[in-house]
């Protein structure tokens, strides 16, 4: 990171590229995502870390982008929901999602994709109790998380099959 007058430049590998941003001194990760490289499929909440809207992968961990520095992700591999998969190649938990109908209004989707994400990477084949202690620190306000939990452990069944 080096700094000109009041604003930073951060050199980031976000979903597998270098990326470089002149952003604010005081700006977050998810700030930086958004507003200075127009990443804008983390979503903005809470700001103070309670609703995991801005979940994204630090190095295939979880974090909450809004009350994560953006230096602390220099030099490491960050993942937004952009990067976990594509339109033609989904990630097994982004079909899931699409084939199970777990998503409601999107909101908070991003972030949820992110955590599962992560989730399936450490333990391919989760149970309930497992997609819910992944996901605790989610908030969703449209359902009732029974459709995402399915989504999740569908998602799990599928990647081990293949």
């Amino acid at each position: 990171m080096s700094l000109a007058g009041n604003h930073q430049i951060v050199r980031l590998k976000v979903n597998g590229d270098l990326r470089v941003a002149g952003v604010p001194a005081h700006y977050t990760l998810l700030e930086t995502l958004r507003y200075g490289l127009g990443l804008t499929g983390s979503k903005q909440g809470c700001d103070k870390g309670d609703c995991g809207a801005c979940t994204v992968l630090l190095d295939g961990e979880p974090v909450l982008g809004c009350i994560t520095p953006v230096w602390e992700a220099e030099g490491r591999e960050v993942t937004t929901v952009e990067g976990l998969g594509s339109a033609d190649a989904p990630h097994p938990v982004q079909d899931a999602f699409d084939r199970y109908g777990a998503a409601q209004c999107g909101f908070c989707t991003p972030g949820i994709l992110c955590s599962a994400a992560a989730l399936l990477e450490r333990n391919p084949t989760p149970t309930r109790q497992d997609v819910r202690e992944a996901l605790s620190g989610n908030l969703c306000r449209c359902t009732g998380y029974t459709k995402i939990l399915d989504a999740v452990v569908a998602a799990g069944r599928k990647g081990d099959e293949g």
